[in-house]
């Protein structure tokens, strides 16, 4: 049966460049898009750029230019960033549109109706040069908990606090610099409390969020919802709110509306029925992409929104982890905060769409991007491995066969042949709904394990039949023919598989092969005297030395500018990162413990729970270092842990500091201190 499908990644901030962390959650989303759409099924990929708020105003602002020409120019850029990437929406759209303004208004005028709007006077900050009132990360300040400097106005980056901009001591405006002051206005707010009955239903229902983003929610209903701020006072690039003069919709209102909003204009061109996706009563399917940091809205505010404005909800939300390089977040010092536009200076696109699908799961586990894995990995399965079945069959056909695959009647001597190669056609084509499952689960780490099981299958047939020892004897020429068909109909099954991944790649592949787009029923037909088109490189093998030039035209380093060339960076080691002061360095209290006790955690794939012995206490610690050492080799052993750490809960317990452990060579090293050190000694 064929479904209506609608489905949408976050919205990205049009103040900034698309970067390779954006584009785990656009490749994640179009690789499903791609699937269903093979799989015959009627699926819309809508998106937009999110142009309100205070940040494009000011950069606006600071450019000479008007907010509309800076969300035009951006818009351009991140199309041409998802176009080289091969992320195909069916429209990408502006938050900054009249549909958005049409529909954002309609639903605040049914929640208003519904008794859902509030309006409350609140005491903000407020900036006397530039006047206006200062959102939370413009305010800057000392941390009321720690006291570090230059910290703002939401939470402190030294010591995770988390706090309102009006406790931060000695307060400043991060626009103009001025001490801001104290400033009441009238807000409007979503009684988002008076949600929480049909919310702790919604997110407890099964499908609609992931285990993990469920039971997030239920720590947040724990410690209870509170009303929602969803007004913002002049000057503010957005829409006026429409009976209130000087009052604009804050962003986060109005931008996930822009789902809706790039749908009804992706309607309008093609004639399709808006209401019939959107209705209360919807039979149509509807998907949101989102990382984890944006849960919140997107699980809680964005449903309630939906509800009480007498709309649909999600059919299910799916949330991803962060992407990090080589380990530690992406750092524009160490070259490893890489654009969009930058690796397509110096890379394949299809090779990071590639990576990316092996490591991704259906959780919201971060994943690594580590370069030298991901050179290794895309040389040994895309050229290695799946390349290379093309390549080792294509010349024989041409040259002994004038390009024309066997035509499926096989002689008494193809016999010698024929029992592997049904067999192991038998088992591709087999594979087709066990790959399908993978897909439709966003289990694509999975998927590309079994397409890669399956090229290892065909390679090893290929080394034991040896072909080109077929070619040296005349009376085998049947033989030959019929091998080489089947390798080149074996490789067609697998761009069929990975055409979602790798839909360039496909492309050429079906030039090659010299037939129309294949779709994912087409793996259980063969092509049967049928003629190829002489085949050509479709792909070639990372070099190193492109990733070093990339990494290296990404730094932006600290130190004064030399005349001296930089080496190339290693991919073993990873380079030191941003300096931090002596200062900064001595807050960190370093502690000998004893590894008192360690057992495995349920349900958590990387974590260890650890008792440590600090000689006057211990602490409870969840490590991430199972996939290097098992519990009962850690007892009794002594190590360094981050002893004034604040203590962060997670939904295993609370983890109350932080092992210390060295990563590189392809292992995981806990640091071990000096026979003699005891517990508790300060490590100096």
């Amino acid at each position: 049966m064929t479904r209506k499908i609608l489905v949408t990644s976050a919205l990205p901030y049009a103040n900034g460049a698309i970067h390779l962390g954006h584009l785990v959650e656009y490749i994640q989303t179009d690789i499903w898009v791609r699937f269903q759409k093979s799989r015959g099924h009627q699926c819309h990929y809508v998106c937009a750029d999110d142009t309100h708020g205070t940040p494009i105003m000011l950069r606006a602002e600071k450019e000479g230019i008007t907010p509309e020409a800076l969300i035009e120019r951006v818009h351009n850029e991140h199309s041409r960033d998802f176009a080289g990437f091969h992320v195909e929406f069916d429209n990408y759209y502006s938050t900054n549109s009249p549909e958005n303004k049409q529909l954002a208004y309609d639903i605040y005028s049914k929640l208003k109706a519904n008794g859902k709007i509030a309006r409350k006077t609140i005491s903000q900050l407020f900036d006397p040069e530039k006047e206006m009132f200062l959102p939370d990360r413009f305010v800057k300040g000392e941390c009321p908990k720690c006291g570090a400097k230059d910290q703002y106005g939401d939470n402190c980056e030294v010591c995770s606090a988390t706090y309102s901009p009006t406790e931060l001591k000695n307060p400043y405006s991060a626009v103009s610099g001025a001490t801001p002051v104290l400033r009441d206005s009238e807000h409007y707010f979503f009684k988002l409390g008076e949600c929480a009955d049909f919310l702790k239903t919604w997110t407890t229902t099964p499908g609609k969020l992931q285990t993990e983003a469920s039971n997030k929610m239920q720590e947040w209903f724990e410690s209870g919802l509170t009303d929602w701020d969803i007004s913002r006072d002049a000057p503010y690039f957005g829409f006026e709110i429409p009976d209130a003069p000087g009052k604009y919709f804050y962003v986060w209102l109005d931008a996930p509306v822009g789902y809706m909003a790039s749908h009804k204009n992706l309607c309008d061109r093609l004639g399709l029925d808006f209401n019939e996706y959107w209705n209360k009563d919807s039979k149509t399917e509807l998907y949101h992409f989102i990382g984890k940091d944006i849960l919140y809205f997107h699980s809680l505010f964005w449903p309630a929104m939906l509800e009480y404005a007498g709309y649909r909800t999600p059919t299910a939300i799916f949330s991803h982890g962060f992407l990090t390089v080589d380990g530690a977040k992406m750092s524009k010092s160490r070259g490893t905060f890489i654009t969009a536009e930058s690796y397509l200076s110096h890379l394949n696109p299809e090779w990071l769409r590639y990576y990316y699908a092996a490591k991704l799961s259906n959780t919201a586990e971060d994943i690594d991007l580590n370069l030298e894995d991901f050179a290794a990995r895309v040389n040994s399965d895309l050229i290695g491995k799946y390349v290379n079945i093309a390549s080792r069959a294509a010349g024989f056909i041409s040259k002994r066969f004038e390009g024309k695959l066997h035509n499926g009647v096989f002689a008494a001597d193809d016999y010698a042949v024929m029992p592997a190669i049904v067999e192991l056609q038998k088992k591709l084509q087999g594979a087709s709904d066990s790959i399908a499952q993978h897909y439709e689960g966003r289990e694509y780490g999975r998927a590309i394990r079994e397409i890669m099981a399956l090229t290892d299958d065909i390679n090893q047939y290929v080394d034991t039949v040896k072909p080109w020892e077929m070619a040296k004897h005349p009376e085998q020429s049947a033989n030959l023919h019929a091998v080489c068909s089947f390798l080149i109909n074996a490789f067609r099954i697998l761009t069929i598989y990975l055409k979602p991944v790798l839909p360039k790649l496909a492309s050429d592949v079906e030039a090659f092969l010299n037939v129309a787009p294949v779709q994912w029923e087409d793996a259980q037909h063969l092509l049967l005297d049928h003629t190829i088109n002489t085949y050509s490189h479709l792909m070639v093998r990372i070099d190193p030395k492109n990733i070093a030039a990339m990494i290296e035209e990404n730094k932006q380093t600290l130190e004064p500018i030399s005349n001296t060339p930089a080496a190339a960076p290693s991919f073993d080691i990873p380079a030191i990162a941003e300096t931090c002061s002596i200062d900064d360095f001595m807050k960190v209290d370093l502690r000998i413990a004893r590894i008192a006790n360690a057992q495995h955690v349920e349900g958590a794939e990387k974590l260890l729970q650890l008792t440590l012995d600090l000689g006057n206490e211990t602490r409870n610690v969840f490590a991430g270092i199972k996939s290097a050492y098992k519990p009962e080799d850690l007892i009794g052993k002594h190590t360094v842990m981050v002893a004034n750490l604040a203590p962060r809960k997670m939904k295993f317990g609370m983890s109350e500091g932080m092992v210390l452990a060295a990563g590189g060579d392809g292992g995981l090293y806990i640091l071990e201190p000096h026979a003699g050190a005891k517990p508790g000694m300060r490590v100096k």
